[in-house]
C-alpha cells in the first residue's frame, strides 16, 4: 500500500525528521533530477525550462536545476512571480512552482507542447482535494516524496498529474492512516480456500430484487459466486427470476419477510442486502429488522440504504444494535440521504466522518473510491474508470463484498479489495459496450492473474 497524506501531515511528517530542511530539499531535488533525466532521454545540449516558486518546491526545483546544468542541460530557472505568459519550445518543463501548501490562484504559463514534469503536484492544484483555481500546467509526470497527496489522487489532480513517481527521501510515514490499494495488496488480503473446503465455507446470503428489478438481484448473486462464495442463496421477495442454475434461490413472501431471512441466518458468512429491493413501507421495515438483528457481516446497497437512512431515530440508532460488521456502499446521493448532504471536496474526511457515526465500514463510491473504518483507517481505489459507470455495476460490487466477507476477510480490506477487483474486470473490458454483466463473467479471469501465486 502507498500511504496518502494531507497536506498537514506531510507537513508534521517534515517537521518530524531529523534531517535538516536543507538536507530534505536536496533529496529531494536530486530525486526530481533522476525523473527528469529518464524523460530527457540524454542530457548533453537538451533544454530544459524550471518554473520555481519561492517556497520549498520552488528549492526542490532550483536544486534539479542545478544537478541538471553539471550534466550538459541547458537549463533555464523561470520566477514563477513574473514568467511570461507563453514559453518557448523546450525538450521539458520543470513545475517546481508551488507544492502542497499552496493556497490560492495561479495562472499558468502556456508551455505549448513541451513535456512537463511536476514537482509534488502540479501547481495550482488543491494537494486536499484535487480541485484548481485559475489555470494550471498539466504534468505528464509528478515526482511526489514519501506519499502521495490526495490531490494526486481526486477529480481535475488526478487527471492532471499523470504518470505518478513516489521518491524516497528517507521521510517516516509509518503512521499514515490512509493508504493507496494496488493488485499487490488484493493479492495479498483476498481468502485462500484451503484444499477441505467446502460450499458452505464462505457461503453468501442475498436479498435483493423487486418486479421490474430483478436483473439488480442475479447480478449481485453471481458476483458473489464468482468472487469466490462456496454457495450463494438468493431470494427475491415474492418472485422466482431467471439466473445461473448455480445460485440457490428460495422464495421469500412479498413482504413481512425478515423473520424467514433471520431463521436460517447463522448458516451463512454474510448477508448483501438491498440493490433494487424497492421502496415500499413494508419492503423498507423488513430491510431494517434483517440488517438490526443478523448474526453475520451485513452489506448494505441500493435500497437498503434507503431503508436506513429513514428509519425511526436514523442509521445511526438502527446500526447500534448490530453486533457484528457492517458495510455501507453509498454513491453520492445515497449518501446525501444519510447525512442530509453531499459529500465535500475532501472525500477521504466524508467517508471517515460517516464511517464514525455509524459504526460502520463505508465505501463512498466515485471515479477514485475510498472505504473507511470507524476507528479512521482508510484505503483508496483509483483503479477504475468510465466503463464502471453503468447500470447494474454497484450490485456487483456488493456480491464482491459480501464473498469477501463470507470468506473471512476484515470489513476495510473486503470493501477495498473488492472495489479493485470490480475495476480491474472493468480495465480489461473494452471501453464501448460493456454491460454489468461482463463484469461478473470476467472475474475469473481477474482473479487468476490477480492471485497468480496463490
Amino acid at each position: 500500500m502507498q500511504p496518502i497524506l494531507t497536506p498537514k501531515e506531510k507537513a508534521a511528517v517534515d517537521a518530524a525528521a531529523p534531517e535538516t530542511i536543507e538536507e530534505l530539499i536536496d533529496r529531494a531535488g536530486r530525486a526530481v533530477a533522476r525523473v527528469a533525466l529518464e524523460m530527457l532521454g540524454g542530457s548533453y545540449g537538451r533544454i530544459v525550462r524550471v518554473i520555481v516558486g519561492k517556497g520549498n518546491n520552488g528549492n526542490d526545483g532550483r536544486v534539479a536545476a542545478h544537478i541538471l546544468r553539471s550534466r550538459g542541460v541547458n537549463v533555464e530557472v523561470i520566477d514563477a512571480a513574473v514568467s511570461p505568459a507563453v514559453l518557448p519550445a523546450a525538450d521539458l518543463v520543470i513545475d517546481a512552482a508551488y507544492g502542497t501548501g499552496f493556497n490560492g490562484t495561479w495562472n499558468a504559463p502556456d508551455v505549448g507542447t513541451s513535456p512537463v514534469l511536476a514537482v509534488d503536484i502540479p501547481s495550482g492544484v488543491d494537494a486536499l482535494t484535487g480541485t484548481i483555481s485559475g489555470s494550471i500546467i498539466a504534468a505528464d509526470r509528478t515526482v511526489t516524496f514519501q506519499a502521495l497527496a490526495p490531490g494526486l489522487l481526486f477529480t481535475a489532480g488526478a487527471q492532471h498529474a499523470g504518470t505518478i513517481d513516489v521518491a524516497d527521501i528517507g521521510l517516516n510515514v509509518s503512521a499514515a492512516t490512509c493508504h493507496l490499494v494496488d493488485g499487490a495488496d488484493v493479492e495479498a488480503w483476498w481468502p485462500k480456500r484451503p484444499l477441505d473446503a467446502h460450499k458452505w465455507q464462505g457461503a453468501v446470503r442475498v436479498v435483493a430484487g423487486s418486479d421490474g428489478m430483478t436483473g439488480a438481484a442475479a447480478l449481485a448473486a453471481e458476483a458473489a459466486a464468482r468472487a469466490g462464495a462456496g454457495l450463494v442463496k438468493l431470494s427475491v421477495p415474492g418472485l422466482m427470476i431467471v439466473c445461473r442454475p448455480e445460485i440457490v434461490q428460495t422464495p421469500l413472501l412479498a413482504e413481512d419477510w425478515s423473520a424467514e431471512v433471520l431463521a436460517e441466518a447463522d448458516r451463512f458468512g454474510s448477508l448483501a442486502i438491498g440493490p433494487g429491493l424497492g421502496r415500499g413501507h413494508r419492503t423498507l421495515q423488513s430491510v431494517r429488522a434483517c440488517v438490526a438483528s443478523a448474526p453475520q457481516p451485513v452489506v448494505v446497497d441500493g435500497d437498503g440504504l434507503f431503508a436506513l437512512a429513514h428509519a425511526e431515530g436514523g442509521a445511526a440508532s438502527l446500526l447500534a444494535r448490530r453486533r457484528h460488521p457492517t458495510v455501507l456502499t453509498p454513491h453520492d446521493g445515497e449518501f446525501r440521504d444519510l447525512t442530509g448532504s453531499l459529500p465535500g471536496p475532501d472525500r477521504i474526511s466524508a467517508a471517515r466522518e460517516l464511517a464514525a457515526h455509524l459504526g460502520s465500514t463505508v465505501l463512498l463510491k466515485g471515479p477514485t473510491t475510498v472505504v473507511a473504518n470507524p476507528v479512521g483507517a482508510a484505503l483508496v481505489v483509483d483503479h477504475g474508470d468510465e466503463r464502471l459507470a453503468t447500470a447494474g455495476s454497484g450490485d456487483v460490487l456488493t456480491g464482491i463484498i459480501a464473498a469477501g466477507l463470507a470468506r473471512g476477510l476484515e470489513p476495510l480490506r473486503s470493501a477495498a479489495a473488492a472495489a479493485w477487483l470490480h475495476a480491474e474486470a472493468g480495465v480489461l473490458l473494452p471501453r464501448r459496450g460493456m454491460l454489468a454483466g461482463d463484469l461478473v463473467s470476467t472475474l475469473p479471469t481477474v482473479l487468476a492473474g490477480v492471485l497468480s501465486s496463490q
